[in-house]
């Protein structure tokens, strides 16, 4: 599941009881939008916290769910830096640690704090090759249009390789990362919030990576935390067990489930419907 981004402003004990609850309540993994500020679209000036530093702290009040963010921004950091700090929330969750990446979109934010905005995909690219191999324990020299690393290496050593998923639907992006990640993840509004619209995306690309859908879930009707994308329809909790059961015949190897409203009691109807599956 997907914890609270902008929904509503959620401090951190709020935070990490959502993180607590949701491993309790036997949820596989959690999650945590990498975003800096969202304005100019009707709902009023909000912003996250910071999701390296959430997902750091998170790993360590947790002891069994995977995390990691959803996605991390490439244009937000140097790709070097987001390696060295991957490796750390790794080691400190032991292993629990997934580094899901994205070019980013949100120019709003861009341009506030001052990140270039021009040649995303070909940004991301060179950040991936970077990230990759950090990653994958090589020492890197990388002289790109837009970065550059002269000898860099991940000391201490990471315990392990810190697995890759990559967040697109861009065919030239996913082109490049697919033979290099271990899942693949698509945003509900992607492809609709219905099997039918998985199937149809999750076709264009081949490849053994996992399959990973985001699922727009109303609980109780939901509360509008989560305003309409591009119109899709929510699936009502009470569905939410047959629901999945038709992503996994679609190809679906993981669902995100992002809910609304998100808050403790949210997770625990739902963990309710799932017990029943």
């Amino acid at each position: 599941m997907q914890l609270p981004e902008v929904e509503r402003e959620v401090r951190w004990p709020e935070m990490l009881a959502l993180a607590r609850r949701a491993e309790s309540s036997g949820f596989d993994s959690v999650w945590v939008g990498d975003h800096m500020l969202y304005r100019g679209d009707g709902r009023g000036e909000r912003g996250p916290w910071d999701a390296w530093m959430l997902l750091a702290a998170i790993a360590a009040s947790t002891a069994r769910v995977r995390l990691g963010p959803l996605v991390a921004s490439t244009a937000f950091h140097h790709p070097a830096l987001i390696a060295r700090m991957a490796a750390t929330v790794d080691e400190i969750s032991a292993g629990r640690f997934v580094l899901a990446l994205g070019a980013g979109w949100n120019e709003t934010e861009f341009h506030a704090f001052g990140l270039p905005f021009d040649r995303l995909v070909a940004r991301f690219l060179e950040a991936f090759e970077i990230i990759r191999r950090l990653v994958g324990g090589e020492r890197v020299t990388f002289e790109g249009d837009h970065y550059r690393t002269d000898d860099a290496v991940l000391l201490p050593p990471p315990a392990r390789r810190v697995p890759l998923m990559v967040g697109s639907q861009g065919p030239r992006l996913l082109r490049a990362t697919l033979p290099h990640v271990e899942a693949w993840n698509t945003w509900y509004s992607w492809y609709g919030n219905t099997a039918e619209g998985f199937a149809e995306l999750s076709g264009r690309f081949e490849g053994p990576f996992r399959r990973s859908a985001c699922v727009l879930v109303a609980v109780d009707g939901g509360a509008g935390e989560r305003p309409p994308e591009d119109g899709v329809v929510a699936v009502e909790h009470t569905r939410l067990g047959a629901h999945l059961g038709e992503l996994a015949d679609a190809g679906v190897d993981e669902a995100i489930l992002v809910l609304d409203p998100i808050d403790g009691q949210s997770i625990a109807s739902v963990a309710e419907i799932l017990e029943r599956r």
